[in-house]
C-alpha cells in the first residue's frame, strides 16, 4: 500500500432515493424507505473511496467486516450523504466510522473493515490460482 493514509482521511458518497433501494425481499417491497442493504453498499463504497489513491497496482481491497445501525427511515427521492472517516491503520487493515445523513439528520452509523491484499493471495482464497 503507498503511503499517505491518515487518521481522520474522508470520502464521501452521495445518492438520490430510488424505488431500487427501497428494502424488498425476492422483489416484493416491503416498505417504500431505502434499505439496509443499500445503506451497506454505500457505507463500503465510500470506506472503498479512501483506499484507492493508496493501492498498489498488485493490490486490492476486501471488505472483512461492516456494522451498521440503521436508525431512520428515508423516503424515496431523498438525498443521502454518506460519509467514511479512517479511524484506524494496522499494517494491510483500515478501518473506518460511517455515518449516514439525509436532509435532516442522521440515519445510519457503522464502522467497515477493509484488508489491502494482493491480488494473487485473493485469487488464491477464491480458488482461482493464476487467473
Amino acid at each position: 500500500m503507498k503511503q499517505g493514509m491518515k487518521i481522520g482521511d474522508t470520502a464521501v458518497v452521495q445518492a438520490v432515493v430510488t424505488p431500487e433501494m427501497f428494502a424488498q425481499f425476492e422483489g416484493t417491497v416491503v416498505h417504500p424507505a431505502y434499505s439496509t442493504v443499500s445503506m451497506v453498499y454505500h457505507m463500503e463504497w465510500a470506506s472503498r473511496k479512501i483506499i484507492l489513491p493508496y493501492l498498489e497496482e498488485h493490490e486490492e481491497g476486501m471488505g472483512a467486516a461492516v456494522t451498521v445501525k440503521h436508525v431512520a427511515p428515508t423516503s424515496e427521492g431523498s438525498l443521502v450523504t454518506v460519509t467514511a472517516t479512517v479511524k484506524e491503520l494496522r499494517d494491510n487493515v483500515v478501518i473506518t466510522d460511517v455515518e449516514a445523513r439525509n436532509e435532516t439528520g442522521v440515519i445510519g452509523i457503522g464502522e467497515v473493515k477493509q484488508v489491502i491484499l494482493p491480488k494473487q493471495k485473493i485469487r488464491e482464497m477464491l480458488g482461482r490460482g493464476n487467473e
